[in-house]
């Protein structure tokens, strides 16, 4: 393996793919917390601020942000930021009432909603963060339950979920938009 420094860029020769990512997932990580000092907070999301996320999604291109905008201001929707220095990195929701009972029960069971975090930042724990974070919270509203929705295609959220405990299917199938898993987890306190 050569390793030699051109500038402020590592170049790395004759090693796996595999190696080479997780070599560079190091130095991005490590160079970023040597050279920046970072703020990392989880706050919720105000309304007057929803235009922010549009630095993790496409809000122009997602047909229900105006119905999810009005879900937070009628207080259906709980949507946490994760920040770092005040940039909007990542964001995971919880919903109180999706109509469906196999994702909301009154006072039982809660619906995590637009579990994201943005594409350059993704593989580094921030999801994990927020989705411990959206689980606390859960158990401290009193519920005992929490829902998710993934796509069976993507597995690194199915891996993270699963790590979580999301591991009872409530249901395998398919919409319009392909198909999906409808999982829970049981939060209540022992």
């Amino acid at each position: 393996m050569k390793i030699w420094k051109s500038g402020t860029i590592m170049k790395i020769n004759n090693i796996s793919n595999k190696t080479k990512s997780l070599f560079h997932n190091i130095l991005d990580i490590s160079a970023y917390k040597k050279h920046e000092k970072k703020t990392v907070t989880i706050e919720p999301l105000r309304p007057e601020d929803y235009h922010k996320c549009s630095n993790i999604w496409n809000i122009k291109n997602q047909p229900l942000a105006e119905t999810w905008l009005e879900e937070i201001k009628n207080g259906n929707r709980m949507v946490f930021v994760y920040k770092i220095n005040g940039e909007f990195i990542g964001e995971g929701a919880l919903v109180l009432d999706t109509g469906d009972s196999d994702y909301t029960i009154p006072d039982q069971r809660i619906y995590v909603s637009r579990m994201i975090v943005k594409k350059e930042y993704r593989n580094r724990g921030i999801g994990s963060e927020i989705l411990a974070f959206l689980v606390d919270k859960a158990k401290k509203m009193g519920y005992s339950e929490m829902t998710i929705g993934v796509d069976k295609d993507n597995i690194n959220a199915l891996h993270m979920y699963k790590k979580f405990g999301f591991t009872e299917v409530l249901f395998d199938g398919a919409d319009e938009n392909g198909e999906y898993f409808k999982l829970m987890k049981n939060i209540k306190e022992n």
